[in-house]
């Protein structure tokens, strides 16, 4: 058998191997998600037993009711009030974050308040006790810069108000849902369409709505759940799809900005601040732009004299990101670049949130030049590049000595469940 047959064979034997790996381990997954979901299942059919002879006029009514009786099937006995806002469009009133710290823990307080009375107002007393929980999904890095231009107050203000608010209570969240302009958008989303149906779900208040969130409005409304929605600071009266919602709506006021946050008008990704420029005594050339770009990227791009749209250049649809002239700069649209002008990849790409995403999956498979190198990464979760090899323990070019991925730890072992024999 001549030597390069071996090579292939070998290299087939090794794929067989991590196909077998992650099918087995997909299995185990999908066994513990069909368990879960027959105790959901189970839970379903008995409230769906005790309100199919209601109709649905009774069954508005006796909702509270039924919310009490099938909270046994959950952990919490307590009825849930949940608040979720889109903090891209709808934030706390400036004097509350020129505050800082204290502004946070008193919005976290008046806002607590203002729930309260909301409920006395609905007639909704009649329980022993209420778990409320207020959760804010954010772009921090386009709000940052948002704010930043409009002469708001500084960033290390509102970062102290954001810690401000989410210690007020071990309920309270707030979420950096990361790049991409629909990137907090899906979240609340999911949020609402989950928790919504859970049964102990009493109320949930949104802010933020706008015409983005018209579509699923509409499926909550077809499935008669609107009655458990309340809309803070909705649109005015003048938005057209306002007029034909039923949901509840409720202002309150000096709580938040009179006019919507917009970080997305004429912006462009920038670097995310907080952040310092020189975060490590260590020079390092911030590692490949992708495996496959290794040869790109010769041409040097200077950014944009300001944040406006105009200067943004569409990808051209016709090539992947690698090979854009010159590529999209990895630490410039996922973390923040301190290159600058000497940056040898470019700044000035409009990137879509799906080109985000595959962005960030190819700077995955290169690696961390920190850990590549044997030195902690400054930036922890946050940092764009591989920390661990794609291909994990099983990876061919490891046991041929020629991975990228050199560091410690960055071939982590395979877990059992993955762990197979072959014969």
């Amino acid at each position: 058998m001549s030597v390069a047959t071996k090579q292939l064979w070998d290299n087939a034997l090794d794929h067989l191997r991590e196909l077998t790996g992650a099918t087995l381990y997909r299995h185990s997954e999908l066994e513990a998600r069909v368990a879960e979901l027959e105790g959901e299942l189970a839970a379903l059919k008995l409230v769906y037993n005790a309100t199919t002879d209601l109709d649905k006029p009774s069954h508005n009514a006796q909702l509270p009711s039924l919310s009490r009786q099938t909270s046994s099937f959950n952990v919490s006995q307590d009825p849930l009030v949940l608040c979720v806002i889109d903090g891209d469009r709808l934030l706390f009133d400036p004097s509350f974050i020129e505050r800082g710290y204290q502004g946070g823990r008193q919005a976290a307080q008046d806002f607590t308040k203002a729930i309260a009375q909301e409920l006395l107002v609905q007639d909704l007393t009649g329980f022993e006790r209420l778990s409320f929980w207020v959760t804010i999904f954010l772009n921090k890095r386009a709000l940052l810069n948002s704010l930043r231009d409009d002469g708001a107050p500084a960033p290390e203000q509102f970062e102290a108000f954001l810690l401000g608010f989410s210690q007020a209570s071990p309920r309270f969240l707030v979420v950096d849902a990361g790049p991409g302009r629909e990137c907090t958008e899906v979240k609340v989303k999911e949020y609402i369409k989950t928790y919504i149906r859970f049964p102990q779900t009493l109320r949930l208040f949104f802010g933020g709505f706008d015409e983005a969130y018209l579509a699923m409005y509409d499926g909550l409304d077809k499935e008669d759940l609107v009655q458990k929605l309340v809309l803070m600071e909705p649109p005015s009266d003048s938005f057209p799809a306002m007029r034909r919602m039923s949901a509840r709506t409720t202002r309150f006021d000096g709580l938040f900005m009179a006019e919507k946050v917009s970080p997305w008008l004429g912006r462009r990704p920038g670097p995310l601040l907080g952040i310092s420029e020189a975060t490590s005594g260590v020079v390092t050339n911030g590692g490949l732009i992708s495996p496959q770009s290794e040869s790109q990227g010769s041409m040097y791009a200077t950014p944009p004299p300001n944040g406006s749209s105009e200067y943004l250049k569409p990808i051209d649809p016709t090539k992947p990101l690698h090979k854009q002239n010159p590529p999209p700069c990895n630490e410039h649209y996922l973390m923040t670049c301190s290159k600058g002008p000497n940056c040898k990849y470019s700044h000035d790409w409009y990137l879509s949130s799906e080109q985000l995403e595959v962005l960030a999956r190819n700077a995955k498979k290169a690696p961390c030049n920190y850990l590549k190198n044997g030195l902690p990464c400054p930036h922890g979760d946050r940092c764009c590049w591989g920390h661990v090899c794609p291909s994990g323990a099983r990876c061919f070019h490891l046991s041929k000595g020629k991975c990228w991925f050199k560091g410690d730890g960055m071939h982590p072992p395979i877990p059992l469940q993955q762990t197979v024999e072959v014969a």
